[in-house]
């Protein structure tokens, strides 16, 4: 049987038998090793130099910093100031919870938790206002998907450690224009969904928020990403000391200017963090198996020269790609694709002579799509369960949002610059 053969088969079937991901990947790599006589002790070698990576150290600092901000009541002071600004009309908090997701973006890095958080407070306000169930959950599941194009994002961190020549800093900064386009694709369809159907018109309860006093109280939410982004343009800090700085920043604003905090919730939030960055790690140190596996039995450099040689030519390639990740982005999570792909996407990339920094951006980009794309969807069914709806009642709102989104992957593919422009500006490119 040819090795590509054994180790795909393998992982899809075990996928198909409802084997975890991380699980899959380690099994089918481990099983394509002893079966090829590479060795067996190659499985723990590879995955601890799959997480032995210094970049890696960001990835929990960076999720425990967004708990931080989450638990502290961050998201329910940026709501009062975009609310402040935009007013209480029809739409509005539809819009309102786009622009807050975007900026949580700037601290979590993590779509789910986004969703999470904005949806906690968001949800049931444009409920009462007579937004339905289904379109409230949508709007909070796409705007919540921004969040790994945002800086920091976890998603360009494991991009980084895989494909080295594209830095985390250019990365970061490289993401910043698409997130604002993914930002406006969804925005324009929510506000008009919300005219044409009267979303949002009955009366509010609350008086309107002063904008001034709403932005003092924002003010040290708002300068989260600002820190974390100046600090590595100035040279302060490393991408990894930024997650740490992140950190410190969350706990100061948490324990002493807004005084939400308690010990007990420190405790809870590095239990939290801790799980979720052990899950995070685990998925990095099995598809390491995976990837050394499909790397030293030449797997890889076939089906890259088949890619290349598809009759398309380079616009062909790339439109078969992005497809290719969308439909893919409906079943896995946006790591376990890049982990799994990546190693058969960046020699198609470099044959192509394509800059990776902004293929990086498209593949997140389509991962972000995936968030909030049925049936996997991570985000859609964050938002459903606190909607209390099904994630197929949601399908006809969905659709408009996946579709706007799409038209600005199709606007960064025909437009690199937009990508890279502003990293290469500021110097990290």
């Amino acid at each position: 049987m040819h090795p590509a053969v054994l180790l795909f088969g393998c992982f899809f079937l075990l996928l198909l038998c409802g084997v975890p991901i991380a699980a899959s990947l380690g099994l089918a790599g481990s099983l394509t090793i002893a079966v090829a006589g590479l060795g067996i002790m190659a499985v723990p070698t590879s995955v601890y130099t799959g997480i032995a990576k210094y970049p890696l150290l960001a990835v929990p600092m960076f999720v425990l910093a967004g708990a931080i901000f989450d638990r502290s009541g961050v998201a329910a002071r940026l709501l009062r100031f975009a609310a402040s600004i935009i007013g209480q009309g029809r739409g509005s908090l539809a819009v309102i919870t786009i622009l807050v997701a975007m900026v949580i973006g700037g601290i979590s890095g993590s779509g789910p938790a986004c969703t999470a958080a904005v949806g906690g407070v968001m949800l049931g306000a444009m409920m009462r206002k007579g937004y339905p169930p289904s379109f409230a959950a949508s709007v909070t599941a796409a705007a919540g998907s921004t969040d790994i194009l945002i800086p920091p994002s976890v998603a360009f961190i494991i991009y980084s450690v895989l494909v080295p020549s594209a830095t985390v800093p250019a990365l970061f900064v490289a993401g910043i224009v698409p997130g604002v386009i993914a930002c406006i694709a969804l925005v324009v369809p929510a506000l008009l969904l919300s005219l044409y159907h009267d979303f949002g018109s009955g009366r509010s309860q609350e008086p309107r928020p002063k904008v001034w006093q709403s932005f003092k109280e924002a003010f040290w939410a708002l300068m989260a990403p600002v820190l974390i982004l100046g600090g590595m343009r100035t040279g302060w800090f490393t991408p990894t000391e930024a997650a740490a700085m992140a950190v410190i920043y969350g706990l100061f604003v948490g324990f002493v200017v807004y005084r939400s905090l308690s010990l007990k919730d420190l405790g809870e939030l590095l239990v939290e963090s801790a799980e979720t960055s052990a899950v995070i790690l685990i998925v990095v140190g099995l598809a390491s198996v995976f990837a050394w596996a499909s790397s030293t039995m030449g797997i890889v450099d076939p089906i890259a020269k088949a890619v290349v040689s598809f009759g398309g030519g380079e616009l062909g390639v790339m439109i078969l790609l992005m497809l290719f990740l969308i439909v893919v982005g409906m079943f896995l999570d946006g790591i376990s694709i890049f982990l799994i792909f990546l190693p058969l996407f960046v020699p198609v990339a470099e044959r192509f002579s394509w800059d990776l920094v902004w293929f990086g951006v498209l593949m997140t980009y389509n991962i972000a799509l995936g968030q909030f794309t049925p049936p996997m969807a991570v985000n859609l069914m964050v938002s459903c369960r606190l909607a209390g709806c099904s994630i197929e009642s949601t399908i006809r709102w969905d659709a408009w949002l996946l579709l706007s989104m799409f038209a600005g992957l199709v606007l960064l593919i025909f437009f690199p610059s937009l990508a890279i422009w502003l990293p290469k500006v500021l110097g990290f490119m």
